[in-house]
């Protein structure tokens, strides 16, 4: 699965390794069977406005962002058989409980491939 590095507006890294899941099947199969996400960790999640937190063993900072990674809203602890949903998120960033600390509805975010 393609990986790269998501950083906030300031320049700062958010996730220094962040999953791109894009394909169907990728999307559906998310972080199910994680034990925990590291704090560098994430999956983004294109296209989605939603996600569920069915089966998971662990809770998420959930960031909502429109297309050009404007962030919409963002859930911090989503537990474990939740759902959260945005209207006007066309991508969902899930992170390490605590990783999405000073991120904000209108941060702009940005995403480096990186190189396998």
């Amino acid at each position: 699965m393609e990986q790269a590095t998501l950083t906030r507006n300031d320049g700062t890294v958010l996730c220094a390794r962040c999953q791109l899941a894009t394909s169907s099947f990728a999307r559906m199969r998310g972080l199910l069977g994680r034990a925990a996400l590291a704090p560098d960790q994430g999956m983004l999640f294109r296209p989605a406005g939603s996600i569920h937190m069915f089966f998971m063993r662990f809770s998420i900072d959930a960031v909502f962002c429109t297309r050009e990674l404007e962030v919409v809203d963002v859930v911090r602890g989503l537990r474990p058989w939740r759902m959260a949903s945005r209207r006007g998120a066309k991508v969902v960033i899930e992170l390490a409980e605590g990783a999405a600390v000073g991120v904000a509805p209108g941060d702009r975010l940005s995403l480096a491939t990186i190189d396998a």
